[in-house]
């Protein structure tokens, strides 16, 4: 009876024995998420690096592929190129212009869907999604097809307008074309930052005597501003950044992307490194001046 118990006895102690110490798994659990947060964001920055290093490559021939040795050049003249210098003034007034415009438009949606209670707020909640969800070609497709059988478009026979066309694909198109599509984001990242508002704040400034208007400007905004300013600089990138829809609609108006696809078949000179990289450690600096001073705000 004790030989046979013995062994049952030592049997939990050698399975104790064979378990990896828990400690191990406290330092998986510990680290694994960190750890991965790297990686994933290294594989998304590693584009970004290789454009940045090969700003200041003095590369040789048309094709800015192999790395040559370092150089200044590129940076000192940031536009020299034919064409260059047109496509980035269109690029960045089609973005400023459809920010701004996308970003009141979308504000005032935002409050208006998370503030009142009307008929058809549930299926605008849902069209607000559409942009986002559709496939870049097929908007870009609709909207070429809205602007030619709505007559928003048309060719210049003998340098006049046809009647009936109230402009021509161009400037005017893209600059709808990206309002449309930025609206969505706007209204989404506003809405997020008013649903965590103090709607008491509004109303003790109103029982002071501050009527809607000063009650918006003085309490609400700025409150909202951060999601606003969020809002905005994704608005702006999306718009800079646009290619698929915009070269539905630009007739022959070239922005930067279109240029870049435009030309690189011949030619990849540094100069798009170096415009990437502005608009890149650009954006860098806004964000991080905009939380240093939420931070200090917050203090």
């Amino acid at each position: 009876m004790t030989a046979v118990s013995q062994p049952l006895a030592d049997a939990p102690a050698r399975t104790a024995s064979r378990r990896p110490p828990r400690r191990i798994f406290h330092a998986i659990d510990h680290w694994a998420l960190p750890a991965f947060t790297l990686l994933a964001i290294g594989y998304l920055l590693i584009p970004i690096a290789v454009m940045i290093v090969f700003s200041f490559n003095d590369y040789q021939g048309k094709f800015n592929f192999v790395w040559h040795g370092f150089t200044l050049q590129g940076w000192l003249h940031p536009f020299d190129w034919p064409g260059l210098p047109d496509a980035i003034k269109t690029s960045l007034l089609i973005a400023f212009l459809s920010t701004v415009g996308s970003s009141i438009l979308g504000t005032f949606i935002g409050l208006a869907l998370t503030r009142y209670n009307f008929r058809g707020r549930g299926a605008i909640n849902g069209l607000i999604f559409l942009p986002m969800a559709t496939p870049e070609i097929v908007m870009g497709a609709s909207l070429l097809t809205l602007f030619v059988s709505s007559g928003l478009q048309g060719g210049m026979l003998n340098g006049v307008v046809p009647k009936g066309v109230l402009f021509p694909l161009g400037f005017t198109t893209i600059l709808i074309a990206h309002i449309m599509f930025n609206i969505s984001y706007v209204v989404v990242t506003v809405k997020a930052r008013i649903a965590g508002f103090d709607r008491r704040l509004e109303e003790a400034a109103m029982d002071l005597g501050a009527d809607e208007l000063t009650t918006f400007w003085k309490i609400t905004f700025p409150l909202i501003f951060p999601g606003v300013l969020a809002a905005s600089l994704l608005a702006f990138s999306l718009s800079i950044d646009d290619f698929i829809i915009t070269s539905f609609v630009s007739g022959t108006t070239n922005t930067f992307p279109i240029w870049v696809y435009s030309i690189i078949k011949n030619a990849l000179p540094v100069q798009i490194n170096v415009v990437g990289s502005m608009v890149f450690l650009g954006a860098v600096a806004i964000v991080g001046l905009s939380n240093i001073r939420q931070a200090r705000a917050n203090r």
